[in-house]
Formats: structure tokens, sequence, C-alpha cells
């Protein structure tokens, strides 16, 4: 995926794009932004950590590429650990990164809110974790969130209502409908605003 086509899928957002995909690549709602008015767009880097662990996330940090927008799953771990906070999210605005989505819980909030890097978390939580070298994780492996498998590389946009993942080969045709959406949703609006009726514009 070119940088090019970053630009142009920057400021789309994360509904428009779901929808001109055909309503594919929508993560799980329970992941949100730690602020409202946080926003993501890049490749994405998935890595997989087993439950209260974070040391793959710090050797994903290492091999990260600007831009990156970091993919954690942590599987199924209740109660959310907080596997990133301030000193992480140091390290990832050095390496400028480009977010992260994290299926797990984040801590220092009020910090990273005011450092700015997009954080999307399934939680914020002061639980502590560990680094064991001997458990299992991977990264730039595909990891499966919820009903969608991130692949290196794959389109990622998150917002305030929510984070989608469309794969790099379909990214292009979707990247322009959406901008076409977008585009057709102006002249819809327009109308609407002039008194029209939604029943009427859409033809229910």
């Amino acid at each position: 995926m070119t940088d090019d086509l970053i630009k142009s899928a920057h400021g789309l957002s994360s509904a428009t794009i779901h929808e001109a995909a055909k309503r594919i690549g929508a993560l799980p709602g329970g992941i949100r932004p730690i602020d409202r008015f946080m926003y993501t767009c890049g490749r994405a880097l998935p890595v997989r950590c087993p439950a209260g662990d974070n040391l793959w996330i710090h050797k994903a940090l290492a091999v990260s590429e600007p831009g990156d927008v970091l993919v954690v799953d942590c599987g199924s771990d209740g109660d959310p650990y907080g596997y990133w906070g301030e000193i992480m999210a140091t390290a990832a605005i050095a390496r400028k990164a480009g977010g992260l989505v994290i299926t797990g819980g984040v801590r220092d909030s009020n910090r990273l809110i005011e450092m700015g890097l997009p954080t999307f978390s399934g939680g914020i939580t002061i639980r502590g974790t560990g680094k064991d070298a001997s458990k299992d994780g991977a990264v730039g492996e595909p990891v499966r969130i919820g009903e969608i498998v991130v692949r290196k590389g794959d389109l990622v946009v998150g917002d305030a209502d929510g984070v989608v993942v469309i794969p790099a080969g379909i990214a292009p045709e979707i990247v322009a409908a959406s901008r076409k959406r977008d585009q057709d949703e102006v002249a819809i609006l327009e109308k609407l605003a002039a008194g029209a009726l939604t029943i009427d514009v859409y033809k229910f």
C-alpha cells in the first residue's frame, strides 16, 4: 500500500470506509479511542501477545516503520491489563508510529491524551503486565480480532466511531469508493437540509 494511497485515505471516516467496502472490516465496538478526537490512518503491523504480557509489543516497536499502526491482539483476558502507557507511547512517537489499536487495556490515559498518539483500546486499567520471553507471541503475523483477520500492510482507519481494517489488495478501490460516497452525500445533505424526506431521497 503506497504512501499516496494512505494520503488519499486520510480524513475518510471509519463508517464511510466500512459502508463503501460493503460493510466489511469493522473491529469490535468495544475498541474505542481514549479521546474521541483521535484519528488514525495507516498500515497495520499486527502483534499477538499473551494475556497479561506486553513483551511482544516492545518487540513490535523495535521493528516498526514510520506510519505503522500497531494492531495488537491480547487474547481474551477478561478484565484487561494495562499493556501500554506513557513509556511505550514515548517510544512509539519517537519512531513516528501511526497509532495503536489494542484489544486489551492501556494506562496513563491522561498523559496519553496529552501526548496525542492515536490510541484505541479495549479499556483503561492500572493492572500491570509481565515480560516473559518463554510465552508465545508474534509480530507481523496475521491476527484475528472479532471476525476480522488483520494482516501486515492492511489499511487501518480509526476515529470516534470505531476502527475499520481493509485488506491491502482491495484498499485502492475501497478508498476511491469512499471518496465518491462522501461526494454523493454532499448533494444528499443539501436536499435534506432543504426539507426533502429521507424516504424520498433514498427511494425507500
